[in-house]
């Protein structure tokens, strides 16, 4: 997303040879310069001066956004950002380049980024519940908000206040594969049954179906009838069946290892997503309703599953969830796509937007998608805001980091909701955490894109205007510069005043810099946090200061030099102004060499200025005067 390195100057190199590199060879005549290894005097004059001048050195600057043109002031160059909502993945903060960079950023954790305009501390995390390989559904189940899970061999339910119940398992107890619930019921495959039990009331299941050698597993509850996916077949189960043999498969994988990863729906088609784990390949089949033909439970049967997505050779789909009837997420051993689904039920899916760890489980909350993750070596979830993109009429979502176990170095692997709230829970091994009700993080931080003004020269960064209110906490900020060093700039204790900073490190020129921002919670009040609303930066342009030297040259055919050597023949001037014409003409560099000082260089002829002073006479053509040559110095 993120999204990639771009070349905005010139290569740096000479690739041709100069036509007029040649230096002088001495003669024995003390010539003042020589320009392409042409000799002359100087005829510094009041009205013909030898000047040195500083080339103009700044770069104009634009900005071509729909906010105000910073660009357009003259002196400092500016940056500022005063939303973050388009969230992470950009390494370069170059609008000018692209709109929708004005509101990304590298990378953040700990803070919350997509309310337009501020960004804030996410509430904190702690140990919930532990159970072994625990498979998550977040239920309301008629009085509470709670999580059911699987702890082994037996389904469990957690209140949002922390009440608990064991459901007692019907038959012989196995190590369970999967769980769902229609609301009021809950569904679970184990090696050898499917169960059914009660979310409110009785604590004990019923056996539904006679499911023996099962090695795994998967059910959902969709369109109204129980789906699930056994060893490499699937089935439509009955949800009152009352026991015995599971009915014919619906659909049976020719691959006898495949394994069924989830099961979704769309509103015109139930989706299943597979791998092969000993190969490479990985699909979503579609399942679309017959609505001419009904079952014995009166549903309209469902018709031979098709795959409709593929994925690239080694990349598996974990997960595979619709939202709304529209946003379709894969969460994969390579990170997360997006897609959307038209009307016949097919998904056009879009890039990798996070590939930086594997996701696994996908929970949908309000305009967002949570997946289970690793953030930062650490437990945690990449939160996705699907009610708008990045760029217009793309599959590209902005996404961040969001919850994350601190010091958990594992992957989450479940992710659900408590009930109708909005408190997430997700797990990591053989323990469950939840999103604590009242208190922030104890510190989050932000990191913004490299900022190098839209060009590869260096610049003096030099003053940072961090916009935040640190009533409830405080802020420190540091630099980050191309070898993802970080320096501290400075902060801004609770309760301070802020105020623009001084960006002492690092102490040279450089070709781009990040920020990192660091908030921390309220040291009297853990349920507050400071505000932040963006920041302004200026800097100046560390470009290498290049001169323009104005040489007065005698030009004649017939010249002699201090010690009274005469040089020259007929038609010398002109020969010596139509070499130099010549190579100004190509354009090319020459070597300039000043023998007053020692100074030799290579320069870019800006102008040439001849003027004839001399009339002609019956001996001689008069072609001769001054010349004046301008050389840039590069």
């Amino acid at each position: 997303m993120p999204f990639g390195d771009n070349i905005t100057e010139g290569i740096p190199y000479v690739l041709s040879n100069p036509a007029g590199a040649t230096n002088y060879s001495a003669t024995g005549v003390n010539y003042d310069m020589a320009i392409a290894g042409l000799p002359f005097f100087i005829g510094a004059t009041d009205d013909s001066p030898y000047r040195r001048v500083t080339a103009k050195y700044r770069k104009e600057q634009y900005d071509q956004t729909r906010e105000a043109g910073e660009q357009s002031l003259t002196g400092w160059w500016f940056r500022s950002q005063s939303t973050f909502h388009l969230g992470a993945g950009i390494k370069y903060f170059e609008p000018a380049q692209d709109e929708s960079l004005r509101f990304q950023f590298t990378e953040s954790k700990g803070v919350e980024v997509f309310t337009k305009g501020q960004v804030t501390l996410l509430n904190s995390t702690a140990s919930f519940k532990a159970a072994t390989t625990p498979q998550l559904i977040g239920v309301n189940d008629g009085t509470n908000d709670c999580i059911v899970f699987s702890d082994a061999t037996d389904i469990k339910k957690k209140t949002s206040a922390g009440t608990d119940t064991t459901y007692v398992q019907a038959g012989t107890a196995s190590t369970i594969f999967s769980i769902t619930t229609n609301g009021k019921q809950y569904f679970f495959i184990n090696g050898t049954h499917v169960h059914r039990g009660n979310l409110a009331g009785s604590t004990s299941d019923t056996e539904i179906y006679n499911a023996t050698s099962t090695t795994r597993g998967t059910i959902r509850f969709v369109k109204q009838r129980v789906i699930a996916a056994i060893n490499n077949a699937i089935y439509e189960l009955n949800a009152n069946h009352g026991g015995g043999a599971l009915p014919a498969a619906l659909f049976t994988h020719p691959n006898s290892s495949w394994v069924w990863s989830s099961i979704s729906e769309g509103p015109s088609a139930i989706y299943i997503s597979g791998y092969d784990p000993n190969g490479t390949s990985s699909s979503v089949f579609k399942i679309v309703l017959d609505v001419t033909n009904s079952n014995s439970l009166g549903f309209p049967t469902l018709e031979t599953p098709t795959a409709i997505i593929d994925l690239p050779e080694g990349e598996r789909i974990n997960d595979f969830d619709v939202y709304l009837g529209t946003y379709a997420v894969l969460a994969t051993n390579k990170g997360f796509r997006v897609g959307v689904s038209d009307t016949n039920g097919n998904i056009q899916y879009g890039p990798l937007l996070f590939d930086q760890a594997a996701c696994n489980s996908i929970a949908f909350r309000d305009r967002f998608a949570y997946i289970a993750t690793t953030i930062d070596g650490e437990a945690g979830l990449v939160k996705v805001d699907l009610s708008t993109t990045v760029t217009a009429n793309s599959l590209i979502f902005p996404w961040a980091w969001d919850l994350v176990a601190s010091g958990i170095a594992a992957e989450s692997s479940q992710v659900a909701f408590f009930g109708n709230t909005d408190r997430a829970a997700f797990s990591s091994g053989n323990v469950i955490y939840a999103e604590s009700t009242t208190d922030k993080v104890t510190t989050g931080y932000l990191q913004t894109g490299f900022i190098r003004y839209n060009t590869l020269e260096n610049k003096l960064f030099k003053l940072l205007n961090p916009r935040i209110d640190t009533t409830n906490g405080a802020i420190t900020i540091q630099s980050i510069d191309y070898a993802d060093t970080a320096y501290n700039i400075g902060g801004f204790a609770q309760g301070s005043a802020t105020s623009e900073l001084g960006v002492p490190y690092p102490n040279s020129a450089q070709e781009y810099l990040a920020f990192k921002f660091t908030m921390s919670r309220s040291s009297t009040d853990a349920t507050k946090g400071p505000l932040f609303t963006g920041y302004q930066l200026k800097s100046l342009p560390a470009v290498p200061r290049q001169r323009i030297i104005q040489y007065p040259l005698f030009c004649y055919d017939h010249e002699s030099d201090n010690l009274g050597v005469e040089v020259g023949y007929e038609g010398s001037a002109y020969d010596r102004l139509s070499q130099l014409e010549a190579i100004e003409n190509v354009g090319d560099t020459l070597r300039v060499e000043d023998f007053r000082t020692g100074e030799s260089y290579i320069g870019l002829i800006e102008e040439l200025d001849f003027i004839n002073k001399t009339p002609s006479d019956r001996r001689f053509s008069g072609y001769g005067g001054m010349l004046i040559a301008t050389i840039r110095l590069i």
